[in-house]
C-alpha cells in the first residue's frame, strides 16, 4: 500500500512539473510579456499562430540602451486626433519632449498622454512613447516600437529612466484586426536600437 502510494505520489510530481514549465526569458519584462502572449485570452497573437508560439524573439539585453531622458514639459498642448493603421482615431496631447544621449549622439523624442487613458484610473498614470529607428523593418517591426512610461517615474528633477530594452510591438505587428497608433514621424532615432521585442516570426 504504501508503495502504491509514493508511486502516485511521484506520478503527481512529474505531472505537475511538466504543467508548469518556466516562463521564458532573461529577464522579468521578457517573462511576463511571453506569459501574457501565451496565454490565449490575452494574447493578441492569432490562433494560428498561438498554437506553436514558444515566445517572443529579443535583442540580447543590453545595459547600453538604458539612458536618462531631461523632460521637458510641454504647457498647454492641443489635445489632437493621432492615426491609426485603421479609421480610428484617439485622442492625445503632447506630454513633453524627452533628449537624452545614446552612443555618444543626442536624440530626442516626443511622449504623449491618452486622453482617453487620463479618465481610467487603472492607466491614468501612463504614457505613450512610440519610436521608429535604424532597424525598423528589417530586425525590427516596420511600424516602430512602444514602450511605456509611467508619470511616477519621473523624479523630481524632471528626469525620467528609459529601458529599450523594456519595448515592444504593438498588437498590429502580430494581428490585423487591431487597431494601433501609428509612430509619428518625429519620433524616428537615426540609430539602430538593438533592444527590446524583434520583428515577430510567424510559425
Amino acid at each position: 500500500m504504501k508503495k502504491l502510494l509514493l508511486l502516485a505520489f511521484i506520478s503527481f510530481l512529474s505531472c505537475n512539473s511538466q504543467g508548469k514549465r518556466p516562463l521564458i526569458g532573461k529577464t522579468e519584462y521578457q517573462q511576463k510579456l511571453n506569459a501574457s502572449y501565451k496565454d490565449a485570452s490575452t494574447s493578441p497573437l492569432k490562433t494560428s499562430d498561438l498554437k506553436n508560439f514558444k515566445g517572443l524573439d529579443f535583442f540580447p539585453i543590453d545595459s547600453s540602451f538604458i539612458v536618462i531622458a531631461e523632460l521637458k514639459r510641454t504647457e498647454n498642448a492641443p489635445i489632437f486626433e493621432m492615426a491609426t493603421t485603421t479609421d480610428r482615431k484617439p485622442l492625445y496631447k503632447e506630454f513633453g519632449i524627452l533628449k537624452f544621449t545614446l552612443n555618444r549622439k543626442n536624440h530626442e523624442l516626443t511622449i504623449y498622454q491618452s486622453q482617453d487613458d487620463s479618465k481610467d484610473e487603472k492607466y491614468k498614470n501612463y504614457l505613450f512613447l512610440p519610436f521608429t529607428d535604424d532597424t525598423s523593418g528589417n530586425e525590427s517591426y516596420g511600424g516602430g516600437r512602444y514602450m511605456d512610461v509611467m508619470t511616477t517615474d519621473i523624479k523630481k528633477d524632471n528626469t525620467i529612466l528609459l529601458n529599450f530594452n523594456n519595448t515592444y510591438n504593438p498588437y498590429c505587428a502580430y494581428n490585423d484586426k487591431y487597431s494601433c497608433p501609428l509612430t509619428p514621424k518625429k519620433n524616428h532615432l537615426n540609430i539602430e536600437i538593438n533592444a527590446g521585442v524583434k520583428t515577430f516570426k510567424k510559425y
